[in-house]
């Protein structure tokens, strides 16, 4: 089990069962949402993610149609995205857990719109575009 919090802990959750890897995703909106070069997500299955407090302290933002970018109300940590065409998973940030991870980056993607002063300084697998795989 894992848990997570935003930065003032007014919104907390847990995750049961084993996390998939991080995905880095370098595109212009993930950018803008976080403040940062890239954003680090982990999918988890909605059946594995559970909000134990602030609910009430829940935002959202469609950022595109059918995309949801989820934060605290109170101080603004970005949580979670979910997209409409993948009801059944939230895409945590993972900086949110608390504990330390087993898991780690496993690729990135939308390199082509990644920030410029960013260098990719790894061998993981980097995609122009979304990852290949994505449904």
């Amino acid at each position: 089990m894992y848990t997570g919090q935003c930065l003032c802990g007014g919104v907390r959750f847990r995750i049961e069962g084993e996390l998939a890897p991080v995905q880095v995703c370098h595109c212009s909106q993930c950018r803008h949402a976080q403040g940062t070069p890239f954003a680090t997500n982990i999918p988890v299955s909605i059946s594995a993610f559970h909000l134990d407090a602030g609910e009430a302290l829940l935002k959202g933002f469609e950022s595109t149609p059918g995309k949801e970018r989820v934060f605290c109300g109170h101080c603004g940590s970005p949580l979670f995205s979910r997209r409409a065409d993948l009801p059944d998973v939230v895409r945590i940030r993972a900086g949110l857990i608390n504990e330390p991870l087993d898991v780690r980056p496993a690729w990135h993607f939308f390199t082509a719109s990644k920030a410029n002063w960013w260098e990719i300084n790894d061998d993981l697998p980097s995609y122009a575009e979304g990852y290949p795989g994505r449904r």
